[in-house]
């Protein structure tokens, strides 16, 4: 493997890795910021339990996302060094503004929600979770704004002779129409793992302490499994105008996430394809004029394949092969939709088993494990489709991943960063795993005065 190779491998795991810890982060947030908020309204105590406990979860998320995210900002310069010079004045901005506004808002009033549970008037200490919350939603508008800038890049021009595109409206960056539907249908997916998480880690203690936790979990267990309903919802309707948005601005990504190879009227859509290892298919599943109708919304509209897009770029940008690798994109592209539909179908299944007071029954444990991952699944997947399927830009039509490279950095080099960071990263995900793990399965303080505690004593978070 060349230094391309591995520079693309670096920065696709340790992005996926990161993006991990973000869903939780900005779902979780607002979850507990709720929780407070009943706490603060009703003074019952369970829901000051929920916070306290969510709350702890969400501190260990935020900082392991953090750490994480660190790395992301290095690889910039070390492994895409052109790709930087290239995209600098462009990202300069919404990226700054990320930084300087939503991340000091989160770690600051963080700061307060931490310690200042009892030095604060609870009215200012509630005040503090939900900024913290907004921080987060600014701070994932501001990053996707700079992604959707390269899938559709807008409010700039190439400057040839610099070698580098230059910003020209910045407002036209914010109002992208890929971040418009990108920004809303992250934030679904996220509050899918952050609702999935919730209902799996309260379904947990629900059965395994159902007398010491049976009010404030059962509670918990149906406020994760609305958020991710609810949040389901709102994938399907962004989904479906980011995907119509895609069709016409990327249209060789939808005809490579299925497999489309003509352009066609009345397009099916594949369930289920096979390929030899020359690309020919083996078997193919697939119901017609459903494509059509997912991208134009009409059974008879016309979907352009992928020989025709070829054909198409190569006249326009010149000869090379501007097609992503197919059967990532597709298979992508339906694991993105088969996890999130078991999640919501889990939400379902423990909704219905939890009526009129009841406990989930059996095999609820192995489900209760398992839920919060496949939205975690769902959302590497849709960020690997997004990606890859842009390929081989890296700034649509205007920079390929291959000149985005580092010049001067050696496979060797970049390999061994690779391999150090995928030990790090697997001592912190043991460290992750093992701090929620512990939490998840510690007791649960309620946080009201009595049985031998002061309300000084019951009340901070203790870290």
């Amino acid at each position: 493997m060349n230094a391309l190779d591995l520079a693309r491998w670096q920065f696709g795991v340790t992005t996926v890795y990161h993006f991990l810890f973000v869903p939780l982060t900005i779902s979780l947030v607002f979850i507990v910021a709720g929780f407070q908020t009943a706490w603060f309204r009703t003074d019952n105590p369970k829901y000051l339990k929920l916070t306290r406990f969510f709350g702890e979860l969400f501190l260990i998320n935020f900082a392991m996302g953090v750490v994480t995210g660190i790395v992301q900002e290095f690889q910039f310069g070390m492994n895409w060094s052109d790709y930087s010079r290239f995209v600098g004045d462009i990202f300069g901005a919404p990226l700054a503004i990320e930084g300087l506004l939503a991340f000091f808002l989160e770690s600051t009033f963080l700061g307060m929600w931490i310690f200042g549970w009892d030095k604060l008037p609870k009215r200012v200490h509630l005040a503090s979770i939900w900024i913290v919350a907004i921080g987060t939603l600014l701070s994932a508008f501001f990053i996707l704004a700079a992604n959707a800038w390269m899938q559709e890049p807008v409010g700039s021009i190439v400057n040839s002779t610099a070698g580098r595109a230059e910003l020209k409206d910045f407002g036209a960056v914010l109002t992208n129409p890929t971040v418009i539907w990108a920004f809303p249908h992250v934030i679904a997916g996220c509050f899918m793992t952050g609702g999935a998480f919730v209902l799996g880690v309260s379904a947990w203690r629900l059965l395994r302490r159902p007398a010491e936790d049976g009010a404030p979990f059962r509670t918990a267990a149906k406020v994760g499994a609305v958020a991710l309903l609810v949040a389901g919802l709102f994938i399907v309707v962004t989904g479906d105008q980011l995907g119509q948005h895609i069709a016409v601005d990327q249209p060789m990504k939808l005809a490579a996430a299925e497999d489309l190879q003509t352009t066609q009227s009345s397009a099916p859509f594949s369930v289920f394809t096979l390929w030899d290892f020359s690309g020919k298919e083996i078997v193919s599943i697939k119901i017609p004029n459903v494509l059509s109708i997912l991208a134009t919304h009409d059974p008879n509209g016309t979907v352009q394949g992928i020989d025709n897009l070829q054909t198409q770029y190569a006249g326009q940008y010149g000869p090379g092969d501007y097609s992503p690798i197919v059967p990532v994109t597709f298979w992508s592209f339906r694991l993105m939709i088969g996890a999130g539909s078991l999640a919501a179908l889990a939400a379902l299944w423990f909704l219905w088993r939890m009526r009129k007071g009841r406990l989930p029954g059996r095999g609820a444990v192995a489900i209760a494990f398992a839920l919060p991952l496949l939205p975690l699944a769902a959302n590497s997947v849709a960020w690997i489709f997004t990606e890859m399927g842009r390929q081989p830009w890296i700034v649509q039509g205007q920079m390929t991943t291959s000149n985005g490279v580092s010049p001067s950095v050696s496979a060797l080099e970049v390999g061994i960063t690779l391999v150090g960071f995928t030990l790090l990263y697997g001592g912190l995900a043991v460290v992750e795993v093992g701090l929620l793990a512990k939490r998840i399965r510690g007791e649960v303080a309620d946080g009201t005065p009595g049985a031998g505690d002061s309300a000084d004593q019951s009340t901070p978070f203790a870290y």
